[in-house]
């Protein structure tokens, strides 16, 4: 008898105990890491997949060259190249500037030379690159799936918030913020280093920027369905987001160009991969607006 009490205490308690997790999981963010949730929703952070060239869309603290650096840049050839080659010139710095010592020639010409490598490295335009760029934060695609820098974050329009676990819309204005720099996708009238087409760039600081950081969401149902390949229309230049091919070199080697075109065609496709998904809750309004 006292075994069958025992029994029935200790049933009792791993019941009260079920009782009790089911309560907590129930009452925790609802977080989707898989695929039983159909639709991407508004502060999930996801990777984004360009499925005509395989590469996720990707930013880094490296910047877009700009008018500004490729002046100093031609400033500072020319004058190393006259400096190393012309005696009239070595003659003139040094009596008017330095002295006749080797010692001050030496210093200047690897001066000159190493402003040049660093404006070359950490300004970077690529090869074949035009004399343009804004200076902002380059947006890239790779293809490596596991890289940290190709989180965004999905959020609404400053005057429009967009419901956390609330299924986007197709036609709905959202902003994408780089998870690791704060930046949001960009895009605004400067010409792309390597194909010609519109520069897109990651702009602002911890999620503040500006208009031009809104893009469209265009599908073809009701909502953005996590299976379906979408298109994003910048909304200020009209402009949809798009890869096609051009590799940069050093110091981003292989990295392909994001861009911004105008017509409608394979290279302006993405899909969502990788993320964390926030699933809709029965009382949305309950939610913090993004």
């Amino acid at each position: 008898m006292a075994m069958v009490r025992l029994w029935q205490c200790r049933f009792g308690f791993l019941r009260h105990l079920c009782f009790l997790l089911v309560a907590a999981l129930l009452s925790v963010p609802r977080l989707c890491l898989g695929s039983e949730f159909e639709y991407v929703t508004c502060g999930s952070v996801v990777k984004l997949l360009n499925t005509r060239h395989n590469v996720r869309l990707h930013s880094h603290d490296v910047k877009y060259g700009s008018a500004v650096s490729w002046v100093l840049k031609a400033f500072l050839m020319f004058h190393s190249d006259i400096f190393s080659t012309s005696p009239v010139y070595l003659s003139w710095i040094s009596v008017h500037i330095f002295s006749t010592s080797p010692v001050y020639l030496s210093w200047i010409s690897v001066l000159l030379h190493g402003t040049i490598h660093w404006l070359s490295t950490w300004e970077y335009v690529g090869r074949g690159a035009r004399l343009s760029g804004s200076g902002q934060q380059s947006v890239t695609g790779v293809e490596a799936p596991d890289d940290a820098n190709s989180y965004w974050k999905i959020r609404g329009k400053v005057d429009n918030g967009c419901v956390r676990g609330a299924p986007v819309k197709c036609g709905q204005s959202v902003r994408l913020t780089h998870v690791n720099t704060g930046r949001n996708l960009h895009s605004h009238h400067f010409v792309s280093p390597l194909s010609g087409n519109q520069e897109v760039s990651a702009f602002g600081d911890s999620g503040v920027g500006d208009d031009l950081d809104i893009w469209i969401v265009q599908c073809s149902g009701t909502y953005w369905e996590r299976d379906d390949t979408v298109r994003f229309k910048h909304m200020g230049t009209e402009v949809f987001l798009s890869v096609t091919g051009e590799q940069y070199g050093h110091p981003i080697r292989g990295q392909r160009e994001v861009h911004g075109m105008s017509n409608l065609n394979q290279h302006n496709y993405w899909k969502v991969m990788e993320g964390v998904f926030i699933k809709p809750s029965g009382d949305s309004m309950k939610h913090d607006e993004l």
